[in-house]
């Protein structure tokens, strides 16, 4: 056996598994895609949704088949958070998880993906206990989630492509947890110049509406190079 074979085979192989953090946002509330797992160890307990790395795929292209099977949608934001190597965290064997966190438009999530996977929205006020060190992975998650949206458009990842300042702000008040003045949330995020504002309104919440928005990458781009960037 070749010398440089020989030394890695002498030490063990472990699991490599990768857990899905997966964020949603949905009539104002914050949310988590969870399910019951159905395989043992814990079968029939609460879960985030994960995977195991294949031979021939990096941690990315993992992750990324991993959310593309379990949503059905692809170019989802998403980004490494942690990874857990403690000794007896899984029961059936020594599996090293990489966590990942995304954020996926709740509205295109299918409801046949929610059925084939046994997914549920969970709000994160209501979140129960989950396997593992899994409820770990979501309060970091979270806390990732809360210091990238206060510094990068990220929050947009999960609203409607066209949008209405009540709902943006509604958005930030659920990732942050508090409310925000109204004036100055408006006021500061007009004068970014990254929303792009529509001549037609949304007429479901009140008589009046609301205009909607998009939100425009070029401009947010051109924020960037001039070194001002976004700030929430």
């Amino acid at each position: 056996m070749d010398p440089e074979i020989q030394y890695y085979a002498q030490h063990p192989r472990f699991h490599v598994a990768l857990d899905c953090i997966i964020f949603g946002f949905d009539r104002g509330e914050l949310k988590l895609l969870i399910h019951k797992r159905r395989f043992e160890p814990f079968m029939g307990h609460w879960s985030l949704f994960g995977g195991f790395l294949k031979a021939d795929e990096s941690l990315t292209d993992a992750a990324n088949r991993i959310l593309k099977e379990l949503t059905g949608l692809e170019h989802i934001y998403m980004e490494e958070l942690q990874t857990y190597g403690e000794i007896d965290r899984d029961p059936a064997g020594r599996v090293i998880s990489v966590a990942y966190y995304a954020l996926i438009p709740a509205h295109r999530y299918s409801a046949s993906y929610s059925q084939r996977y046994g997914a549920t929205w969970v709000n994160l006020h209501e979140l129960p206990g989950l396997i593992m060190d899994h409820n770990d992975m979501v309060e970091k998650g979270l806390r990732r989630l809360r210091r990238r949206a206060a510094s990068q458009p990220i929050g947009f990842e999960l609203l409607p492509r066209e949008f209405t300042l009540p709902q943006i702000q509604s958005l930030y008040e659920a990732i942050f947890g508090s409310s925000l003045d109204k004036r100055n949330f408006r006021k500061k995020l007009l004068s970014m110049d990254v929303l792009i504002k529509l001549e037609k309104k949304d007429m479901t919440q009140s008589r009046k509406g609301a205009y909607l928005y998009r939100f425009d990458r070029r401009k947010y781009q051109r924020l960037v190079e001039a070194g001002t960037g976004f700030a929430i």
